[in-house]
């Protein structure tokens, strides 16, 4: 620890995945660090608490993917065994199960993506309509996560890509659709096919093992970022629930100098903001010092989608063949996602009667509804995935609506996004919506951008080690082959004709 690094102040604004890797990483590091929450709590959306009656809830269930490298190695530095084994899942639609996914680990390794294709077992969608995705296997290759790719596909809608590859109706309307709205939460007229392409590859098709899942064995907040919070005030970091972000402090030389939360200021010798959209633009609204600056005024145009959280209490045990299951088919535009939590958490696996999560995403048309209207619906639904439920008795129920809650990748949105470095000199960004290379996806990216983020503060200041970001696994032989032959292909095509034609 140097006398310098521990002299340098670094307030941290968000205390989600982004911020927690921020501000972990730069207290092991002797800064003098400050993380301040919005909320009560650490944790944003991924935080739990308690009901009236004792309960636990939380703002939806969120899995931990085969690729979340970075995510499993904090999870061992912190000495924790907070998720359950790997899962199977299953898919249902009004008609009933569609799709059942294997773990794909156990499997005899394939090429991607003839592991995906050969082993998830669908039970009613017709061989020729599977095979009508591959001509969409180019695009996947065109797409490298580039920027020039970013540019190149962000102004189109999955549909219209979909579409254009000669995907069939029933596969877009049973298969990628229903992705898109677990996935990226809109309907694919609605989601970037940048955004598509980068989601599919990363949690599903770069390599066979990659759909694998676990799950929290109880929410997050308590379960990971309770020990992790300890963690860093031992490290010597500090973190301060209920303290709105306003604006910032800049001086004539392009710095921030502080951090101010309505009447209280936080001096800061750099600030790394780790909030989500709808955070951003709300921190935009009251700071002039950002409002200067076009690259914070262009936040203005991205947005992000509402969701709904609910979890019922049953009177009886019904018998739920996967513990996590994701249906389409009964809002046009909704998706949503349910969970046996009597199988994934540990505080409910002795529980007299079934505890069920059920999450709407894309959910606008219900958040005006009372919960009283709200639980007979969800009951409705999971009673056409599973019959016993229509019997079944509720007896308690937590409804969370949260409105605007996670990004929005719409079409077009890509040029408005921040990158991690700023205008300002001392100023950095992290955050699931961040622009970067790295890959990831979801909480993996969130916690990899604060990482970033805390490299660069860490560069900034010239003092200190900077994290170790694992890199997402390097792509199979034949897909890097068939990248650079691609790549070759553009610029020779490139170098003959002119560009004129729209990107």
């Amino acid at each position: 620890m140097s006398e310098v690094s521990q002299g340098k102040r670094v307030v941290v604004v968000g205390a989600g995945w982004a911020g927690l890797g921020a501000t972990y990483h730069l207290a092991k590091q002797g800064y003098d660090v400050t993380l301040l929450e919005a909320g009560s709590y650490p944790g944003g959306l991924v935080a739990g608490w308690k009901t009236a009656t004792g309960r636990s809830v939380e703002a939806g269930i969120h899995g931990f993917w085969y690729p979340y490298k970075n995510i499993f190695s904090l999870i061992n530095e912190l000495g924790i065994s907070p998720f359950t084994s790997w899962t199977r899942s299953s898919q249902y639609s009004p008609a009933g199960l569609e799709v059942e996914s294997p773990i794909f680990q156990e499997l005899p390794q394939l090429p991607t993506p003839l592991g995906t294709f050969l082993y998830t077992q669908f039970k009613r969608l017709p061989l020729v309509d599977r095979l009508s995705a591959l001509p969409l296997l180019y695009s996947i290759i065109d797409f490298d996560n580039s920027d020039e790719a970013w540019r190149r596909y962000d102004f189109v809608t999955a549909r219209e890509l979909f579409k254009d590859f000669g995907v069939s109706a029933r596969l877009y309307s049973e298969s990628f659709e229903p992705m898109l709205l677990v996935g990226l939460f809109a309907p694919g007229e609605q989601c970037s096919a940048a955004a598509t392409l980068g989601m599919l590859y990363y949690f599903i098709l770069a390599h066979q093992p990659d759909f694998d899942v676990v799950w929290c064995r109880g929410t997050v907040g308590e379960k990971i970022f309770r020990p992790w919070v300890e963690r860093i005030e031992k490290a010597g970091g500090k973190v301060l629930a209920n303290r709105r972000v306003t604006d910032l402090i800049v001086d004539s030389d392009n710095q921030a100098k502080g951090v101010v939360c309505n009447d209280e200021v936080f001096d800061a010798d750099a600030v790394i903001f780790a909030v989500g959209i709808t955070g951003m633009k709300k921190i935009l609204s009251s700071s002039l010092s950002l409002q200067s600056r076009a690259e914070f005024r262009n936040v203005s145009n991205l947005g992000a989608v509402d969701v709904l959280a609910t979890r019922l209490w049953f009177d009886r045990k019904i018998h739920i063949k996967r513990p996590s299951n994701a249906c389409f088919g009964f809002d046009a535009t909704t998706g949503w996602t349910f969970f046996d939590l009597n199988a994934l958490h540990d505080e409910y696996s002795n529980e007299p009667g079934t505890v069920v999560e059920a999450d709407f995403y894309h959910a606008n048309q219900f958040l005006s509804l009372e919960n009283e209207e709200i639980v007979p619906i969800v009951q409705r639904y999971l009673a056409t995935c599973v019959p016993e439920f229509r019997e079944a008795k509720v007896i308690d129920s937590s409804v969370i609506r949260l409105p605007q809650a996670v990004t929005h990748f719409a079409p077009g949105s890509y040029r408005y996004m921040l990158r991690a470095k700023t205008s300002f000199k001392n100023v950095f960004m992290s955050g699931d919506w961040i622009v970067n290379r790295h890959g990831s996806w979801s909480q993996e990216k969130a916690y990899v951008t604060g990482l970033e983020a805390a490299n660069l503060a860490i560069s900034y200041f010239g003092e200190g080690t900077p994290a170790k970001i694992l890199p997402v696994e390097a792509d199979e032989a034949h897909i890097q082959l068939a990248r650079t032959l691609n790549k070759s292909a553009r610029q020779i095509v490139k170098s003959i004709l002119p560009e004129f034609w729209l990107p």
